[in-house]
């Protein structure tokens, strides 16, 4: 076993990295594009740069400046963070490097003590990034800790422990850094957990609150699971949260169900699995919540990121919060109450004839997984998953990576054991010609396709929406391109060589704007010459 350390290295490069990332800097990411802060560059999801020296007039004169090559087994699913000259990445295998983000020289190292046997069940050996408060770097881990290292030195400033990986339980999921808090979610929906969103102290590692999204006996909307379900309910919080500073509100998705496919058990709609849940920052109590897919029985987690907008809806302002399911329905809400405002289809589905006036689905009939196998749109990854969608103010068109592909999907015996599977079935997806992806920019007030620009495979990779007018995303063949955001005209294309995975990012170094990706077992940096 590796025990935790910092490189010899780190200590003699460490004196060149200095952050300082109050939480009004947080705050106010929005206006630093200079800087990428948080998983999804500011609290409101919107992963939109400001920066414009790179545009699609120029776009074409892209160049790579460096490469970074990680170390580990598993794929890059990191969004780096950048601020005050310095670029932090989580690597494979709890791994945590600080780069200079001018050369991409290690500046300093951490590797956390992995024991052996970690539980990941469900999901890959991956980590999908950290947060920046003050002077410290926060991450989570595969065995389930939340970890505070000192952004100058990569030295240890405390550990926590989140919860018990011998019981599936597990981090994946970037942290989410705002006043004195970590926000952290909890990965492992298939191994019969009962989910969870803590806050932690900043400072010290202590817990602040423990919010379940699995409701106990008594509490509201535990009367929607039947006997003793809800104990392996799931309800996992895998990704990375938003957050509006001014209602002091965090929305947070929630994975599916447990078992997975075989709903028998769990009798009612399940909440308050598959549901977007607004909670309250200071206390973890919840203001509100929606449910997208009432007793998910399709593995359709609501673990997409949550898009806050501030824009008229029906002549009238609305705080609203943007919503591109895994189900294959696109939803406004309003960020306030949860009132449900619009749900309409952006990708193709074959499991429910429309969105009810309230937002409930209207089922089709027969769609539900069998023992010989059922054909359902969309599949069991979903139109979209986990790679983040992009928001321009600009063009008020919201850019959401999409996957167009069927599953059929089966049902089968689900007894729960302790830190075990525990999924009820599976399903076998269509690939080859009846499986594509696409880049999808929708009408960010109605839901309506505008463009698609076709990949030849369903996408795994964010994008992200610039001031210069362009959406930067990725494929599974390796390609990074950008886009014209108004029409999807492909503009500019740097082959990687290695499935892209990730999010991409820009920030400014010495005045000059460059833009971030991995690429197979890397990390690229790309700026005009």
């Amino acid at each position: 076993m590796k025990s935790a350390a910092i490189l010899p290295a780190a200590l003699i490069c460490a004196q060149f990295a200095i952050a300082q990332v109050p939480y009004e800097r947080l705050r106010n990411a929005d206006q630093e594009p200079g800087s990428w802060l948080t998983y999804s560059g500011a609290y409101h999801g919107q992963r939109f740069s400001k920066l414009d020296q790179i545009s699609t007039g120029n776009v074409a004169d892209l160049r790579a400046v460096w490469v970074y090559q990680v170390e580990g087994s598993g794929e890059i699913e990191t969004t780096p963070l950048v601020a005050d000259g310095v670029m932090y990445v989580t690597e494979l295998e709890a791994r945590v490097t600080a780069l200079d983000v001018r050369t991409g020289r290690p500046l300093w190292t951490y590797q956390h003590a992995m024991p052996e046997g970690v539980l990941n069940i469900g999901f890959g050996r991956t980590n999908r990034g950290g947060a920046l408060l003050d002077e410290t770097f926060y991450f989570g881990t595969l065995d389930a800790h939340l970890v505070a290292l000192d952004a100058k030195s990569g030295a240890l400033r405390w550990k926590t422990k989140v919860a018990e990986n011998k019981l599936g339980y597990s981090i994946t999921a970037a942290p989410l850094a705002i006043g004195g808090k970590i926000i952290v979610g909890i990965s492992g929906g298939e191994a019969g957990i009962r989910g969870f969103l803590d806050a932690y102290d900043a400072e010290t590692g202590e817990r602040a609150w423990r919010s379940h999204t699995i409701p106990a006996p008594g509490e509201p909307g535990n009367d929607t699971w039947g006997g003793d379900s809800w104990k392996t309910g799931a309800g996992a919080t895998w990704l990375t949260g938003s957050y509006d500073p001014e209602l002091d509100l965090l929305y947070w998705g929630t994975g599916n169900p447990g078992p997975d496919w075989n709903g028998d058990a769990r009798p009612g709609d399940n909440l308050y699995t598959c549901s977007l849940l607004a909670i309250e920052a200071p206390t973890g109590k919840l203001r509100w919540h929606f449910q997208f897919t009432p007793h998910d029985v399709h593995d359709w987690d609501s673990n997409q990121i949550p898009v806050l907008i501030d824009m008229p809806l029906a002549g009238k302002p609305r705080k609203l919060v943007a919503f591109a399911n895994r189900n294959a329905f696109y939803y406004l809400l309003d960020r306030e109450t949860g009132e449900f405002l619009l749900g309409t289809e952006y990708s193709t589905q074959t499991w429910a004839k429309g969105i009810g006036k309230t937002g409930r689905p209207i089922l089709l009939p027969d769609k539900e997984p069998t023992v010989d196998g059922n054909l359902v749109y969309p599949s069991l990854q979903g139109a979209t998953n986990w790679m983040s969608p992009s928001y321009s103010p600009v063009t008020k068109l919201l850019y959401v990576p999409v996957r167009e592909m069927g599953s059929y999907y089966f049902k089968g015996e689900a007894k729960y054991e302790p830190g075990k599977v525990f999924v009820g079935g599976g399903e076998r997806r269509l690939d080859g010609d009846k499986a594509w992806g696409s880049v999808r920019a929708l009408r960010a007030d109605s839901g309506e396709r505008v463009w698609d620009f076709r990949t030849p495979s369903p996408l795994w990779t964010g994008v992200m929406a610039t001031a210069g007018g362009l959406v930067f995303g990725g494929s599974n063949e390796g390609n990074f391109y950008a886009l014209d955001a108004s029409t999807g005209e492909p503009l500019w294309d740097f082959q990687t060589g290695g499935i892209i995975r990730s999010n991409p990012i820009s920030f400014l170094v010495d005045g000059k704007q460059y833009v971030a990706t991995s690429g197979g077992r890397a990390y690229y940096v790309f700026a005009l010459p």
